[in-house]
């Protein structure tokens, strides 16, 4: 029998350091990650800013490598990924089932979750990283820091990215703080009528969201833009038609008509862009599951198989996939113990283990296509979520039969509860194939990387629970009892509660998810005409995510991706080392989601220490028309400040590179 050797020479890889370093990024970025998301409904991708931090700091160590670099930045990726679960979590909140998130069980809805995410990427890895050519645009950007941090000039590149993401960070987080001092506006809205309806403008003043949209690009901020037109140019005007009565205010009618009617649209919409996304991957989805046995069989008959390639076997994939599945039929029993479906859940209970398990595969490969065609950041893996929820909630309530107002609550509970769960499979997915491309290209073992995603998801399950409570605790959430002014959205569970209350209650609108449909069939009709006769394109994903989030939200995402176009653009036009200065507009983009979102997260525990909503306003009467115009001068001036710094930052760390 032959013996397989390594194909290239060993590098140190799966270290001890690797994984404490990583661990440490994690509570950073995963803290950022879920206030971002808690507030904005959208996370960022962790892999390019974690590179950059990883090869500065293991360049001092002995033996290092960009293999071993390439662990760190897998183990905190997946963990600050993981954080996206909270677009399912606090809807327990909202419906006032929880009053907080009890640690040990929200640990381990995510774990089980996201190691189910992980075992499910790995087949997928040949499908659609090895025998595929979607762009993976962050696992490509990640591994070229990797690369240029590994050269002898990389140092010097990691140091100056480092002060630029450190830059970006504090003026971001500065910002935020004049916002809570009252020194200005962070938001500005207009509420109005047009003919028999109305609609609104509004923006928040972000800098995390230009730098979202910097991260995201023309073509989904584009996207995101018609969506947004669709719905508060269209939709909105119309559906608020004789909406208006004599003792409502024009906001609170605009208000509650998109959050309850638009923003049901828009999840018809999402629906549709997911299941299309599925069907164009079968086909690979199956073969990667093909090649993946035939490997193990040529590694069991001691065939070499290139170090490159070696996953974790399959049998062992499957034993833990099945293995997953007893914690998670505990976990869905102990939810139920003490409530009304106690004694009658035995049913419900089989029928989401094995929903989870199907569906689970499903929604992998979908969030692994997306992300390795958009990227992770992109990637509305919101939109499979309100996918599940209704198909998860419509399939409960089947199994489960005639229900009483208790029960019917309680199963409200219960299907986000179960979606929780199938939701760590999708935020994990999502980012998992993008760090075995990043792998890939630097010739990672895939088996090592797997085992780091693994223990990313146990760090970031960790860290997630305290810094939900801690939101929960200072902020609330909208629409939850008790909730204040200063509440967070949290979007997406908003709209996931409110699809599952419809299911159980009977009150949905199915009408309006069958319109939302229908234009996602169109929107989907007119992506392929695009990318068939031409080199644009138009992401239904995106499209529906501009459709279902407040203008607030993603008016400013388009700008961001406006303004990285520009600075691109200007790097392609000054020549030099365009790849550097695109990276360095990259790490500015991702210093500034940092910034503003840890600072978030530092200002909610002075709410929760202190009690008071406001415990920065030292200029508490400035809050109106003067505060907004001084906020929107501000924002123009801070951006435009930062965006020509980076430039001259780029050009400067050329011109040393080209002396050197």
């Amino acid at each position: 029998m032959a013996v397989e050797t390594p194909a290239t020479p060993t590098l140190r890889e799966l270290t001890v350091r690797g994984i404490l370093l990583g661990g440490v990024i994690t509570l950073v970025f995963t803290a950022a990650n879920v206030y971002l998301g808690l507030k904005v409904g959208l996370t960022f991708a962790t892999a390019i800013p974690a590179a950059v931090i990883s090869m500065a700091l293991l360049r001092n160590f002995a033996n290092h490598s960009i293999v071993e670099n390439n662990i760190v930045q897998t183990v905190a990726s997946a963990a600050g990924t993981l954080s996206a679960i909270i677009f399912v979590l606090p809807g327990l909140i909202m419906i006032g089932w929880w009053t907080g998130f009890p640690y040990w069980t929200t640990v381990a809805v995510c774990a089980v979750g996201g190691i189910l995410g992980v075992m499910y990427s790995i087949p997928l890895r040949r499908a659609l990283v090895t025998g595929s050519d979607l762009p993976y645009p962050e696992g490509v950007a990640a591994a070229e820091v990797l690369k240029v941090g590994d050269s002898s000039g990389g140092a010097a590149d990691n140091r100056t990215g480092i002060r630029v993401i450190a830059f970006g960070a504090l003026v971001s987080a500065g910002f935020g703080l004049l916002a809570n001092l009252k020194v200005l506006a962070n938001y500005v809205a207009a509420y109005f009528r047009i003919g028999a309806g109305g609609s609104m403008f509004g923006a928040s003043l972000s800098l995390a969201l230009i730098g979202v949209g910097h991260l995201v690009g023309m073509t989904v901020g584009i996207a995101m833009l018609v969506g947004l037109v669709i719905s508060f140019g269209v939709l909105l005007p119309i559906r608020s038609i004789g909406a208006f009565g004599t003792g409502e205010s024009v906001a609170d009618v605009i208000d509650g008509v998109f959050v309850h009617e638009v923003r049901f649209i828009g999840a018809g919409a999402i629906a549709v862009a997911a299941v299309w996304t599925l069907l164009k991957i079968l086909r690979p989805i199956i073969k990667g599951i093909t090649d993946a046995l035939a490997s193990a069989r040529e590694r069991r008959q001691g065939q070499l198989v290139d170090i490159t390639q070696r996953d974790i076997p399959f049998p062992i994939v499957i034993g833990t996939v099945v293995a997953m599945l007893i914690p998670i039929a505990v976990l869905l029993w102990d939810f139920s113990r003490g409530t009304a479906l106690q004694g009658s859940a035995a049913g419900i209970i089989a029928a989401s283990v094995v929903f989870i398990f199907v569906i689970g595969l499903v929604i992998a490969a979908v969030c692994g296509y997306m992300a390795g065609l958009i990227g992770s950041s992109n990637s509305p893996i919101s939109g499979v979520g309100i996918l599940t929820v209704l198909i998860a909630a419509v399939l409960i309530k089947v199994v489960f039969g005639h229900t009483d107002d208790d029960q019917a609550t309680a199963l409200v509970a219960f299907t986000l509860f179960a979606a929780a769960i199938t939701f760590g499979v999708a935020t994990i997915s999502n980012d998992n194939l993008q760090d075995l491309k990043t792998g890939q290209l630097v010739g990672a073992t895939p088996w090592k990387q797997q085992v780091a995603l693994v223990i990313g998801v146990l760090f970031g399950s960790a860290i997630i629970p305290p810094v939900l409570d801690l939101m929960q605790r200072a902020f609330g959430f909208l629409g939850a009892p008790g909730a204040t002014d200063h509440a967070l959205a949290a979007p997406q569970a908003a709209l996931i509660s409110s699809l599952a209350k419809g299911v159980f209650g009977g009150s949905l609108d199915w009408s309006l998810i069958g319109l939302g449909a229908a234009i996602g069939v169109v929107i989907v009709l007119v992506d392929e005409i695009l990318c068939r006769t031409s080199r644009f394109a138009l992401p239904p994903l995106a499209v529906g995510m501009g459709m279902y989030l407040p203008m607030s939200l993603t008016l400013i995402i388009p700008l961001g991706s406006l303004l990285g176009f520009f600075y691109n653009r200007w790097a392609d036009r000054t020549g030099g080392d365009v790849e550097r200065k695109k990276r360095l507009g990259v790490l500015l983009a991702t210093g500034m989601i940092v910034g503003e979102s840890l600072y978030g997260v530092i200002f909610a525990g002075f709410v929760a220490g202190t009690g008071s909503e406001d415990p920065f306003a030292v200029f508490s009467g400035n809050n109106g028309t003067l505060a907004q115009v001084i906020g929107v001068v501000a924002f123009v001036v801070v951006v435009t400040w930062l965006y020509k710094r980076t430039q001259k930052v780029s050009e400067r760390r050329a011109a040393q590179a080209s002396e050197a």
